[in-house]
């Protein structure tokens, strides 16, 4: 199978956005392609990651996980899952399970530190994908806080209990 067929699902992925086509044919060139069979696990929850997963084509489901509001969601070709493990040790937060044939495209954090080694512009590509979500995650954080403390509520602060109201007999 064409290099061009895994390389094009990558395309389009925010976390690849401004990589150089050789470095995403790179990560192409040095990834596994796998295929689960109907029924097979993908990735399951609270186990430890050691690659992210890209749906080159087939119907995968959400079994478990945080957020779900069905009992199972959809994992269409083009998705990326397990995305943190291909960076660093992780734990899965979801179950996913091939519902049809799955081709896929398993990038190893191990291979992907490896070429990280050989060109630091790819390692630091990756520092600022990261950086820039935390910050988001930080801005959410501090939104949420200045709400809780505009409404009144006391703040819960980490490492911190809140305090028991004595009981009435």
């Amino acid at each position: 199978m064409a290099i061009d067929t895994f390389v094009q699902p990558m395309l389009k992925l925010d976390i690849f956005h401004g990589l150089r086509p050789l470095q995403i044919t790179e990560i192409a060139r040095r990834a596994y392609r796998v295929v689960y069979k109907p029924g097979d696990v993908i990735i399951r929850e609270d186990e430890d990651g050691d690659a992210a997963i890209i749906i080159v084509s087939g119907d995968a489901v959400r079994i478990a996980g945080p957020g779900m509001s069905e009992p199972a969601e959809a994992v269409p070709a083009g998705s990326l899952i397990g995305e943190m493990a291909m960076l660093i040790e992780t734990r899965h937060s979801s179950t996913v399970v091939a519902r049809t044939p799955v081709r896929a495209l398993r990038i190893a954090r191990e291979d992907l530190q490896e070429q990280m080694m050989d060109d630091a512009a790819l390692a630091d590509h990756f520092v600022q994908r990261i950086t820039s979500r935390l910050s988001v995650v930080l801005d959410t954080l501090k939104s949420i806080d200045a709400m809780v403390c505009d409404s009144g509520m006391p703040a819960i602060r980490a490492g911190t209990q809140p305090a028991l109201q004595p009981q009435m007999h």
